[in-house]
């Protein structure tokens, strides 16, 4: 499957969460396919689902199994090499990125490094403001 978009860690979770106040918005976007994650975003997912805010917290054993069975065969997982980690590094200073939201700017990186044009997320506020021209445009499901 080649993809077309990337999401960040805020859809994958939203679309399979029905409790999720964009639930709807996102589980629409998610069955469309044809999708991609950054590799770290599903270990944000499984944190997010076993122990995070989310009321009730599910079992780590069913999680992984909800990722090895809907998750996995329906994205692709995108990665950074060492030397696109370290130039996504470089770029936090001037992109004014500090603390958790690097990790938002790494779903940025690793879409813009896959050469995909989009990434939707929940926090496009936050997206938008380390967003710089010729990045992924930033969506919201």
């Amino acid at each position: 499957m080649i993809p077309t978009a990337a999401i960040d860690t805020s859809v994958l979770i939203a679309a399979h969460l029905e409790s999720d106040q964009n639930h709807e918005a996102c589980l629409r976007l998610w069955q469309r396919g044809r999708l991609a994650i950054y590799s770290h975003g599903l270990s944000e997912a499984f944190s997010t689902l076993t122990g995070g805010r989310i009321e009730p917290r599910v079992p780590a054993s069913i999680v992984a199994e909800l990722m090895t069975r809907s998750v996995l065969p329906k994205v692709t997982t995108l990665t950074l090499p060492a030397d696109a980690l370290i130039d996504a590094f470089t770029q936090v200073e001037t992109r004014g990125v500090r603390g958790g939201a690097i990790l938002d700017l790494l779903h940025l990186m690793a879409a813009n490094h896959a050469g995909l044009k989009r990434i939707y997320t929940l926090d496009d506020r936050d997206f938008k403001a380390f967003h710089r021209p010729g990045d992924a445009e930033i969506l919201s499901p």
